[in-house]
This record gives C-alpha cells, structure tokens and sequence, in this order.
C-alpha cells in the first residue's frame, strides 16, 4: 500500500491591490496628485506604451507582497496603457517606473520619506520628485552613475524623461508641458474650455452677421438693378 501525499499544496502568492491608506490627507494634496497625473497622461496619451497612474501599488520583487509602495504620482515608459490594480513589476517586461511624484502633506514624517527614497533609490526609479504645497518647496532627484543625486537648480528644470518644466513662482508649483501649456486643475480646464466654446460661439455669429449683411446688400443691389430697368436702362452696360 502507498504512502498517502502529505505534501501541502502551495498556495498562490496574493498581492493586496490596497494598503489600506487614503490617497490623500487633504485636498489640496489630492488636487495636485489628479493635476500631476491627469497632465502628464494628457501629455503622453498618444504613446500606446506610457503607462501613468496614481496612488497605485508597486510590487517590484516577485514572491514578495510586503514589499511594495504607492508613489502619488508614477510613469513607466514600456508598458503598455490600461487598467490595473497593482503594478506587478515582473508582468511588466520588469520595468521599474522610472518617473515618481510624492505630495506631502502635514502627516508627511522624515522616517516615512527616507525609506521611500531608499525604496526608489534601490529599486531603480531615473526621477523622483517632491513638492510641498504648505512650504512651497520643491526638490528633485535624478540618477546619476546608479545614485539619485539631487538636482540643484530645480527652478527652470526641465525632466529629461517627460519634457516638462518646473516652475515657482509665489503662488506656488507650476508645471509646463514642452509646448509651453500649463497643468491645470479639472476646474480651470473646464473654464477654459468654456472660454474657448464662448469664442466659437462669438465667432460663428460674427460669421452669420457677416453673411446676412451680404445677403442683405445683396438684395438691395438686385432691387436697385430691376428698377433700372423698369426705366429702360440696363444695370450690367453702366
């Protein structure tokens, strides 16, 4: 008779999709995650293999589910577009993200943001980027010779990898795309869409005005024309 198997089936590896933190303290940090994230995805939405996300979990080490962070803001140049609940780096051609944004916050802690630029700095992110709305100050890292070394100026800097530039003036962050246009907020996208709707829609009546003045004139010289010749002069020898 056979020894039964006692061996223990091995259990999938299950990788949380959440760490059960919020996405954001406040709402000024959340604004400026969406803007971040909305604009540089707007500035790449043609390239079917940027992929952008926000608050995302990344796992970069196969078999390893406590291993992981949830940059604010991250860019992957090589994979593809779409949905995901992590951003599991080993179904990723093991691509790390090479762009990161964090955002703090007043819970921000100095323990907390050392052992995430340890985290990016060990697990090969090119560009990593800080910005404090409260202090209003920004600081950027970029990889240099396997280290992220700190990048001095950040004002006027322009990131290799997205083309975009960074600005601080007193009100705060700004960010410009390499055209020149700016990251805004869902907010003062709408109104300047709306601006630009209220243009049109003053154009095309400028249009029609024009066109009926030159249906108007048009009528006039016909009348005048046909008068002319109920007096027996012809309006096309004069």
């Amino acid at each position: 008779m056979f020894p039964k198997n006692t061996t223990t089936p091995k259990q999938p590896i299950i990788y949380p999709e959440s760490d059960g933190q919020p996405i954001a303290d406040n709402t000024e940090q959340f604004q400026w995650i969406v803007t971040l994230q909305g604009g540089i995805d707007a500035l790449f939405k043609d390239d079917p293999n940027v992929f952008v996300a926000g608050d995302l979990l990344w796992y970069p080490v196969e078999g390893n589910n406590q291993l992981r962070i949830a940059p604010d803001v991250m860019v992957a140049f090589g994979p593809p577009k779409g949905d995901r609940g992590s951003y599991l780096q080993w179904q990723e051609d093991n691509i790390p993200p090479q762009v990161v944004f964090e955002i703090l916050s007043q819970n921000s802690t100095l323990p907390e943001m050392t052992k995430k630029h340890e985290f990016y700095q060990r697990y090969g992110v090119e560009e990593y980027y800080i910005y404090d709305p409260d202090t209003i100050e920004l600081e950027g890292w970029i990889r240099t010779e396997n280290q992220l070394t700190r990048i001095e100026p950040m004002i006027g800097w322009i990131s290799p990898r997205l083309g975009v530039r960074f600005e601080m003036p007193e009100s705060g962050l700004e960010v410009y795309s390499p055209d020149g246009r700016k990251f805004c907020t869902y907010v003062e996208l709408y109104n300047e869409f709306e601006r630009a709707r209220e243009r049109t829609q003053q154009a095309r009546e400028r249009t029609q005005q024009a066109i009926e003045r030159a249906q108007h004139e048009s009528e006039r010289a016909n009348r005048l024309a046909e008068k002319l010749r109920e007096l027996g002069i012809d309006p096309d020898a004069m």
